[in-house]
């Protein structure tokens, strides 16, 4: 398992653009086919700096909540101090499923930017879009496709070594 906190070497270095983000999550996504889970990395970031990172641990856990997204909103609130994420940006490298979406509304998320678009479990817009939904209670700013080529291409090679 792996979670890099404020004081990280990440952390040093302020990230100020979504490709700089989106990079650090395809490096994250990369660790999880090490372990047979599906390759998705989640960054967070705040004020410019990374606060956590993870990757998808449903196989290494046995556990179908531990999604990149989920792990790394955790990770996030813990380091921040509060479960009220407004001022951060999480970067994942696959569109959030419901339940991952879900939490990015529960966290109060301020963005979620993804890479590739997820049209068989999509909740930012391909199947569903709870993070624009006006009937919830919170809304993040959502950017799509940063990087998508990156990320489906690592997708691409995972499953294709699987068949």
């Amino acid at each position: 398992m792996t979670s890099k906190f404020l004081g990280s070497e990440d952390a040093a270095t302020p990230l100020d653009d979504d490709e700089a983000g989106m990079k650090l999550s395809l490096e994250e996504a990369g660790v999880a086919s090490t372990h047979g889970d599906v390759p998705v990395g989640a960054v967070v970031v705040a004020g410019g700096r990374v606060v956590a990172s993870r990757h998808n641990e449903r196989e290494l856990r046995q556990d179908p909540t531990a999604h990149a997204e989920i792990l790394a909103l955790r990770d996030a609130s813990q380091a921040l101090g509060s479960w009220r994420l407004d001022q951060a940006t999480m970067f994942v490298t696959l569109e959030p499923c419901p339940m991952c979406a879900g939490a990015a509304v529960a966290a109060r998320l301020g963005r979620l930017v993804f890479g590739a678009t997820d049209p068989k479990a999509g909740a930012c817009g391909s199947l569903y879009n709870l993070c624009s939904d006006p009937r919830l209670n919170h809304e993040p700013l959502l950017t799509g496709g940063v990087l998508a080529g990156e990320a489906g291409a690592l997708l691409t090679g995972f499953f294709s070594e699987r068949r």
